[in-house]
Formats: structure tokens, sequence, C-alpha cells
């Protein structure tokens, strides 16, 4: 029986993701074991079978690693300054409400330089979809600890160990009232995908904590040297309930439960909404 081989161009034409990433920025910078191609790939799944298509959809970024994402996604999109994606993304929102627009950055961007802006984006309830890869430490810029960086762990600006409580950003979407909130690892992509695409659909705030390894800036330090010492956590300790207490559901990666799930799932008025039926003399 003879082998058929296909040339290099065969097999870029053919790839799946064509529509969704842009081919000529390809390969990408992550590093080795970095689990941000995993969240483009399911964010790009979810983007798929959006009702929006690519047209009407926008994607902002801000500054780092996750940072990039804007850059490969076949859409319009954003790569904004560092703590300012929502900002942006709420300009666009709001001058044209028909596009679907969606967030993806990382931890350092959206709750430490920019937590201010997921404050208020979240107290009006704006129409958007933001998707944090949380890899516990600023990657692109050195390793330096951040607000999500586990209390004891080590990092370049940490040596000794971070003094402070990290953010516990499930339960801080609960208490500004977020109408979708959900956490999955990059060991679970069709759950992320099936998330991602739930906030997309989701009229208001749609919140998505991805839990990613990050071996160069965070994991070297802390007994997580590859990608896949990280990926062995999550298979050991990933829980999966979806109706978990949130006060419960901090990470410190001392061997607890790891809580995933579809945490909040409720209807609420979007800002859109809202403005709509303010203008239209309408009432409560």
């Amino acid at each position: 029986m003879s082998k058929t081989t296909q040339s290099p161009a065969e097999i870029v034409e053919e790839h799946p993701d064509d529509s969704v990433l842009r081919d000529r920025r390809i390969p990408h910078i992550w590093c080795p074991g970095c689990g941000l191609g995993t969240t483009i790939k399911a964010f790009g799944e979810a983007l798929e079978r959006s009702p929006k298509g690519l047209d009407d959809h926008a994607v902002v970024s801000g500054i780092g690693c996750a940072g990039r994402a804007a850059g490969y996604i076949n859409t319009d999109s954003y790569h904004t300054t560092h703590g300012r994606a929502i900002p942006f993304a709420t300009g666009l929102k709001v001058a044209n409400p028909e596009m679907e627009v969606s967030v993806v950055s990382g931890d350092g961007d959206l709750f430490n330089i920019g937590g201010n802006h997921f404050l208020h984006a979240a107290r009006r309830n704006l129409d958007l979809t933001i998707v944090c890869s949380n890899n516990f430490n600023y990657g692109m810029t050195g390793g330096q600890f951040g607000g999500t960086t586990p209390t004891g762990k080590v990092t370049s600006t940490t040596p000794e160990g971070n003094y402070e409580r990290p953010f516990n950003l499930p339960l801080l979407a609960e208490s500004l009232d977020v109408p979708f909130v959900a956490r999955w690892t990059i060991l679970h992509p069709r759950r992320l995908a099936d998330a991602i695409e739930a906030a997309m659909e989701k009229p208001g705030i749609g919140f998505v904590e991805v839990i990613t390894p990050c071996p160069e800036g965070f994991g070297k330090a802390n007994d997580f040297p590859e990608g896949l010492d990280m990926m062995h956590y999550f298979e050991e300790h990933s829980v999966i309930d979806h109706d978990a207490d949130l006060e419960e559901v901090g990470i410190a990666l001392e061997g607890e439960d790891l809580v995933l799930g579809n945490f909040i799932d409720e209807e609420s008025s979007s800002y859109l909404e809202t403005k709509e039926r303010l203008l239209g003399g309408e009432s409560e």
C-alpha cells in the first residue's frame, strides 16, 4: 500500500482552525508548556459556534502573554495598553451594540493593573465576555508576583515567598453580581470551550477564569518546572462542583481541591437593556 504524503502548503490549507486563526502570525510566541495555546483553541471553538460569526465579533486584549491573543484571532481585534482592555471593549460595545465583544487577557492585566475596570464593567453589567488566563504571575515581564499569586509562592519579586493573600476571582465576580461565572483548567478544553460559548450567549458579563501553567515565570520556582507537572496537578486535584460555595474555592496550590465548574448562571438585565428600558420610560 502506498503512503500518501502532503506538502506543508496542503497541510496548512486544511487546518481546521484556519477560519479562526491568522495563519500568517503562526507560529506563536508562547513558551513550551504554556497553556495559552489551549485557551485560544477553546476560545476559537466557542467563537466558531457563536451565532454572531467572525464578522460580527471583536476581540480585545491588553498587555502580557495572554494579551497576544488579539493578534492571533481572525476577527477585528485590539491589542490595547496595559490594564485597559475592558475600557476599550466598553467603547466598542456601547458604540456598536450589535457586535459581540470579548476580552481575552491575563490575571495581571485584568485584575492588577486593570482591576478597577473589571469592577465597573460588572457594576454596569456590560454585555462582554471576559476570559482571564490565570497563571499566578506576570509571566511576560519577568515572573513578578501579582494579585492571584498564592500565599507563600516564590516569584522574582517574592524570593522568600509571597506574603499577601490572593484574589479568589470567582468569589470576586460573585460579589459583583456577575451573571455568568466559570472556572476551568486547560486540562478541560471541551468544558472550557462550552463555558466560553455560554458566556458569549449570556446577556451581561460572562466571566471565565482559565487556570494555566507558566513553567518559565512561575513553575520552575514552585515545583512545576514543566507544563506537564502542573497538568498532573490538575489531574490529581481537580474537583468539578457547579454548586460550590465560592468562599471556599481559593487556590493555594498546596494539594487542596482545585474546584472547577460553571458556578453562576443567572438572568440579569444588561447595561444596554437597562438603557433601552429607561430611555423608553419604562419602570421596573
